[in-house]
């Protein structure tokens, strides 16, 4: 009994990451093999935790499983409608980690009245004076509506803690305020989820040089990202520093592993989904009206219309 109670028995650690809404997935326990130990007369077995093996998502099954989870996004949406829910999402990490095209799969079957993007630039001279949380506040939502932050008030505890864009009270004054902060968006009512995008040190340069040789991403590739790459060290300290004030219990931080994007964006999917237990209120069954026939109107000649060039 005293074996099956410690089994039992979660870490502290475990239950600051406990889901904040019903419904959510229970982690899958990793196998366990036995692995005898070679040693002649011992009848015992050594254990190993075996890791378990990968599946390669081929084009075909990604897209199949993806279209799967983004009908269940639709779900989620008129969920959060009918129930006037307010939802937050930030996605933060490292850059090239595949945030943006997680944001893109989520957002692009939802509708944009409902599920919008804030992707704030750099403060103005003006923001720069202002409390520091002002400016995201205005971004944050209403009844109903979804807000998926592209980068967010943790760009304090990032870039700019990091390049130097802020002073030592500023940053200090972020990590204590911030817990805070975001107690009182949960006590308003919002549901806040924080996804936090890891990438290895090769995976991240394979695909900045990717943006480097393609003209359509190049954009992608800031001085901002260029720095990070020169200050990897770095980050990675801020990081830490920032996990330790901010992975709270009313708010904690969703690692994802971003070095295979196709398993990243239908993980962060599927547990942005297992967070809330929705139900299924999307309209069942449209039938389109007949359309009347408008013979009594006559319609101006189509020769006055500019049309597009056909070039193609």
């Amino acid at each position: 009994m005293a074996k099956k109670k410690e089994k039992n028995k979660k870490s502290p650690a475990e239950e600051s990451k406990q889901p904040i809404a019903e419904g959510a997935a229970k982690p899958v326990e990793p196998a366990v093999i036995a692995k005898p130990d070679g040693k002649e007369g011992k009848k015992e077995a050594s254990l190993e935790v075996a890791a378990p093996k990968k599946h390669h998502y081929s084009t075909k099954e990604y897209e199949a499983e993806l279209r799967k989870l983004q009908i269940e996004l639709v779900k989620l949406q008129e969920w959060v409608k009918a129930k006037e829910l307010k939802l937050v999402v930030i996605f933060e990490g490292r850059d090239a980690a595949g945030k943006g095209g997680t944001i893109k799969r989520i957002t692009e079957t939802l509708n944009p009245r409902v599920a919008r993007v804030v992707a704030l630039p750099a403060p103005n001279n003006r923001e720069k004076t202002q409390w520091y949380f002002q400016r995201y506040v205005p971004h944050l939502p209403a009844s109903g509506e979804i807000v998926l932050f592209d980068r967010s008030w943790y760009n304090r505890a990032g870039v700019e803690r990091v390049m130097g864009f802020c002073s030592e009270e500023e940053y200090r004054d972020f990590l204590r305020s911030c817990p805070e902060f975001e107690r009182m968006l949960v006590r308003s009512g919002i549901i806040l989820i924080k996804y936090w995008f890891s990438v290895s040190d090769e995976e991240q340069e394979r695909r900045f040089q990717q943006r480097i040789d393609d003209p359509t991403r190049r954009w992608k590739l800031s001085p901002m990202d260029l720095h990070s790459r020169l200050r990897w060290i770095e980050y990675s300290i801020a990081k830490d520093e920032m996990f330790k004030y901010t992975d709270t219990k009313d708010s904690p931080w969703w690692v994802v592993n971003g070095d295979d994007k196709k398993r990243a964006r239908l993980n962060v999917i599927h547990h942005l989904l297992s967070l809330i237990a929705y139900e299924d209120v999307t309209p069942k069954d449209i039938k389109l009206p007949r359309r009347p026939s408008g013979k009594s109107y006559v319609r101006p000649p189509i020769e006055d219309q500019t049309f597009v060039p056909e070039v193609y």
